[in-house]
């Protein structure tokens, strides 16, 4: 009965390390990608935009919920938009059900006074969330292009100038600019986030985006073709991340999209772990949702190539990678204790290899992509092994939250669209306390996770008896980061 167990625990082990080397290995072939397309000029064709004639039509929709902290810096930095005013339409799309409303309207109507096309619309209930209000915006949209941008991005003056011009390729459906982050070194918390998404914004935006492969549309800063949003479908709100939906739609119907990795918009990443948590929850459930309701239809696709069909699954499955990364951190202690009983299966052990082959290529991969923002040299190498086993072990410290998050999803359990709550926070001086948007109640989850710790704690202390200390800091790495992330949920209460 024991041996069987073992059995299965090795299995079920085994599969989820090779699905993750299997994923290790596709971020490879994307910094052999990243790193080919940056040797290649660009020639796509672009709007002259000195020319009036060539001056499209661009609507700008700014989708906000109950945004106090930072709706007043949205609005003025959007003002600030360098464009013809005849050619310029602004959507306040204002969800909001607090005092916030009273005070967007006055703005807008000081805005409005200077002869800015600047509109406030307002809806009777957030059918669909963001979907639906971007929807119902664009029913209106004066603009043969749609940019959008959340509450929290401030695009420089020049931002329209340097994407709408490559919609001039009527095959474009789309033009996607890298995310900056305003407050990168606020904390341990807000460089962990920074170091994770720029990762995606260079490595695998630019590594599948170069060879034609589906990417994704962020959600904001980035501009969409209307014709494109109306023939993939228009929005729909079925899914927490209905930017990736409507970006698969779009693609599956043979739009193009362009994505800009030297256009920088800056953004506010959240400074408590209950914000975090909320926008990690959202993404990773939305990512298995859409794997639900896509990949018959990537994979049935006759448009596109089996290596962008493949690429798409691995796509869809990211968040999954959690879940995977969960498996292997619970079984781990049982496997090493199934190594020190059953003698004759030690040569099924050599599998963990495969997780030590996984980290070193990702290693290698998010270097590339850290030097590219950061800077070479031995100094800042340094600080990116530092920060890259901080980010590994915090990443596994939310494997719990983000694994609950995705089973969700795959298995079509329906919740509501959370924001992520803003701050305006850019230094150590700024203080987050007395937010009146942050959760109030912890998580189910939190208590779990200091059990998980504990647990980790347990697996470093197997080590001694078993004389065994090939898993000790893999343990050690759990251990930090499900104990960072209880101790940070724990303080990070309003």
């Amino acid at each position: 009965m024991v041996l069987t167990l073992s059995y299965i625990v090795i299995a079920i082990y085994s599969i989820a390390l090779l699905l993750i080397f299997f994923y290790s290995l596709a971020q490879l072939n994307l910094l052999v990608n990243y790193l080919g397309h940056k040797q290649k000029n660009d020639k796509a064709p672009k709007f002259n935009l000195l020319d009036p004639r060539e001056i499209p039509y661009v609507t700008i929709q700014l989708p906000i919920y109950n945004e106090e902290y930072v709706v007043e810096r949205l609005l003025d930095n959007i003002a600030k938009i360098e464009y013809p005013k005849n050619k310029l339409e602004i959507q306040v799309l204002d969800d909001s059900t607090d005092e916030s409303v009273t005070e967007t309207a006055k703005q807008i109507a000081k805005l409005r006074e200077t002869g800015l096309d600047i509109q406030h619309i307002r809806r009777e209930n957030r059918k669909g969330f963001k979907a639906g209000a971007l929807k119902e915006g664009l029913k209106i949209a004066k603009g043969e292009f749609i940019a959008i941008f959340d509450a929290d991005f401030l695009p420089a003056t020049d931002w329209l100038k340097k994407t709408v011009i490559y919609f001039k390729d009527h095959e474009i459906g789309v033009v996607q600019t890298r995310w900056g982050h305003l407050n990168r070194n606020y904390s341990l918390l807000t460089k962990i986030q920074a170091f994770a998404l720029d990762a995606h914004f260079t490595l695998e935006q630019v590594g599948r985006n170069s060879k034609g492969h589906f990417i994704n549309f962020n959600g904001t800063a980035g501009i969409w073709r209307k014709a494109c949003i109306i023939d993939a479908g228009n929005w729909e709100g079925d899914t927490l991340t209905e930017d990736l939906d409507l970006s698969y739609r779009a693609q599956l119907k043979n739009w193009k999209f362009k994505y800009l990795e030297d256009v920088e918009t800056p953004a506010e990443l959240p400074v408590v772990i209950s914000a975090a948590r909320s926008q990690q929850f959202r993404w990773n459930k939305g990512g298995a949702e859409n794997f639900r309701k896509t990949v018959t239809r990537v994979m049935a696709a006759r448009n596109i190539p089996f290596k962008t069909k493949l690429h798409g699954v691995l796509h869809l499955l990211n968040s999954s990678m959690f879940l995977c990364v969960f498996i292997v951190a619970l079984l781990s202690i049982p496997m090493l204790y199934i190594k020190n009983t059953f003698g004759h299966l030690d040569w099924i052990f050599e599998v963990t290899s495969f997780f030590i082959a996984s980290t070193v290529i990702l290693f290698v991969c998010y270097w590339f992509t850290y030097k590219n923002i950061q800077g070479s040299g031995f100094d800042n190498f340094i600080d990116y092994i530092k920060m890259f086993f901080t980010f590994f072990s915090v990443a596994m410290g939310f494997s719990l939250h983000n694994s609950v998050a995705v089973l969700e999803g795959h298995m079509g359990k329906r919740s509501e669209f959370v924001r992520t709550p803003k701050f305006n926070i850019k230094n150590l001086a700024d203080s987050w306390k007395g937010n009146k948007y942050l959760r109030q109640k912890l998580s189910p989850n939190t208590l779990l996770e200091a059990l998980l710790a504990f647990y980790f704690l347990f697996g470093m202390y197997s080590a001694i008896p078993l004389n065994d200390y090939g898993l000790f800091p893999f343990h050690l790495m759990l251990f930090l980061g499900f104990g960072f992330v209880f101790f940070k949920s724990l303080t990070s209460k309003a």
